[in-house]
């Protein structure tokens, strides 16, 4: 309801209105609400909330998909990508991993994106270059001091072995923490929520313009127990609201430190890897996605350059693209933060038309042709 489904709430927390860059006109879209205890989700055993982590989520969502096509056998056979964006970096290819591994004829995996279907959005893939991107990223768009990036460079370890961390990256770690305290890490130029408060009667939503306090909005809508009943959620009365950032989970036990060779092992499964990035997002910045492929060594099959997000007229850049030998392209998204869909519909939009389509994304002859 903030990104790519179908319909956005309005301020008053009531109403909607639709999206019309919504990914499901390009596809049947299945929304997971992963691992159980997220949302609405639940587990009749709650010593589950204490034990999750990066396999049990993984086999989780591969049971409920092996069930879900049981239920409705129409769909199986048919094409089928996963997406999903920041940690879904883990959750995403190692999901991938699962139906390679059950081999089951009812899923035709084609492609994962997003890691960032293969589409991984603004992802968590490789804890060293992560970080190590995160910070450049702070540094090159002047949010941290000279200073502060030398004492990270200096001090903090950024390398596939890891070490423990000193006192001095930890401090150089705090001040570009405290530089960034009034800002939207998840996307550095736009505008905070100024009042968590409804707006009766609601204000003129706009798709294009993001509203920063849509978080506040979907809350309010999610927990109205008439929606809920409509939507033949909550069923068993939870004892806690719905909540975009929920503490119902209480330990994490496993966490992959990279995904890389799940994404190699896709890859020689012939699965389409996309990884894209807003580029304006902080948090899992477009530096490192790119640290990140590039530990992968693969050779260039098409070289970087822009893709249009309209082949009308002149068209406007949507992002850059570069693509790997191996079915694996690494795509920016322009203007975009974290959520790329929330700030870059159309853009978005385009991405994943093309990406199920396995086309290239509108390059400028394309936008002279038309």
């Amino acid at each position: 309801m903030e990104e790519l489904g179908p319909f956005r709430v309005m301020s008053d927390g009531k109403t909607l209105y639709r999206n019309p860059y919504s990914w499901n006109h390009a596809a049947n879209v299945l929304f997971l609400e992963s691992p159980a205890g997220v949302g609405y989700s639940y587990s009749n055993t709650t010593a589950d909330y204490g034990r999750s982590g990066d396999n049990n989520t993984a086999e989780d969502a591969y049971l409920f998909l092996a069930n879900w096509l049981e239920r409705f056998p129409e769909y199986k056979g048919r094409e089928f990508y996963i997406t999903g964006e920041s940690y879904a970096g883990h959750y995403v290819p190692q999901l991938a991993h699962d139906i390679l591994r059950h081999a089951s004829p009812a899923i035709n995996l084609k492609g994962i994106m997003g890691v960032k279907n293969g589409q991984i959005g603004n992802a968590v893939i490789n804890d060293w270059t992560d970080n190590k991107g995160m910070y450049d990223f702070f540094w090159t768009h002047a949010l941290i001091s000279d200073e502060t990036a030398e004492g990270i460079d200096k001090n903090c370890n950024f390398t596939a072995a890891g070490a423990a961390t000193s006192a001095l990256c930890d401090d150089a770690s705090d001040e570009a923490g405290e530089s960034l305290r009034d800002i939207d890490i998840y996307n550095i130029y736009a505008p905070n929520c100024q009042s968590e408060k409804l707006v009766t009667p609601p204000i003129a939503p706009s798709i294009e313009n993001f509203d920063p306090c849509t978080d506040y909005y979907v809350d309010a809508y999610l927990n109205r127990p008439d929606v809920q009943k409509a939507m033949h959620a909550n069923v068993t009365r939870l004892d806690h609201p719905w909540s975009a950032c929920s503490e119902v989970l209480t330990r994490w036990v496993d966490s992959a430190k990279t995904v890389l060779p799940i994404i190699r092992e896709l890859m020689k499964n012939n699965i389409r890897v996309w990884v894209y990035s807003g580029d304006t997002d902080g948090r899992v910045p477009v530096t490192s996605s790119r640290l990140s492929v590039n530990q992968l060594q693969l050779p260039v099959a098409a070289k970087w350059r822009p893709w249009f997000s309209s082949t009308k007229g002149a068209g406007e850049v949507g992002g850059y693209i570069v693509q790997y030998k191996g079915d694996l392209s690494l795509v920016t998204v322009r203007g975009a933060g974290h959520e790329v869909p929330s700030y870059q519909p159309r853009r978005a939009l385009v991405l994943v038309q093309n990406f199920l389509a396995g086309k290239a994304l509108p390059d400028c002859k394309e936008c002279e042709q038309n």
